[in-house]
């Protein structure tokens, strides 16, 4: 028996699986794509990305995260990329753009230029378990987006880093961020 023989037999059941969605449903659902920019020279042409990464430097100096010096002989510079997230309301419209400047991690060295240098971050299992609580109290829970958390870290370590791509103090290009 061959495929349109099957298709025509009705002892054939080819009915869905109750809790499953055709693929045809899924396709337009899901005709939202994305594309993030690669890095700053792509971000850079978007005012809406521009701005974002604009309100990142302004946090980045009002915390007065960094300063530029010369590079110690002795100690290695590591690279910054920025990041490029847009986060989606409910029905795939654009809620806002999302930038961060991260560190190349993978170009430090233990025991030479980080040791825990990374801010720690609460695991699902402990935010579930905040809102039990908080459930079982009948606390109210409140949502907010806390903007450069990780600026205020204290760190053992002395850590230099590349300016950010776009943000080169003119005049002092081969200083590096402490």
């Amino acid at each position: 028996m061959g495929t349109a023989d099957l298709l025509q037999d009705e002892s054939f059941d080819d009915s869905p699986i109750r809790g499953t969605r055709s693929l045809d449903d899924i396709y337009q659902r899901s005709n939202v794509a994305i594309c993030e920019p690669e890095g700053y020279e792509e971000a850079k042409h978007n005012p809406e990305r521009q701005k974002a990464i604009q309100e990142e430097i302004c946090m980045i100096e009002k915390n007065c995260t960094w300063k530029l010096v010369d590079r110690p002989p002795s100690k290695n510079v590591i690279g910054v990329k920025w990041i490029f997230r847009t986060k989606l309301n409910a029905d795939s419209t654009i809620n806002k753009y999302k930038v961060g400047l991260v560190v190349k991690c993978y170009a430090q060295i233990y025991g030479v230029d980080y040791l825990d240098t990374f801010a720690p971050v609460a695991r699902m299992d402990t935010i579930r378990f905040l809102f039990v609580v908080a459930a079982h109290r009948n606390w109210k829970v409140f949502q907010l987006d806390v903007k450069s958390a990780f600026l205020n870290g204290i760190l053992q370590e002395e850590i230099y880093v590349e300016q950010p791509a776009g943000f080169v103090t003119q005049e002092k290009e081969d200083k590096f961020i402490y």
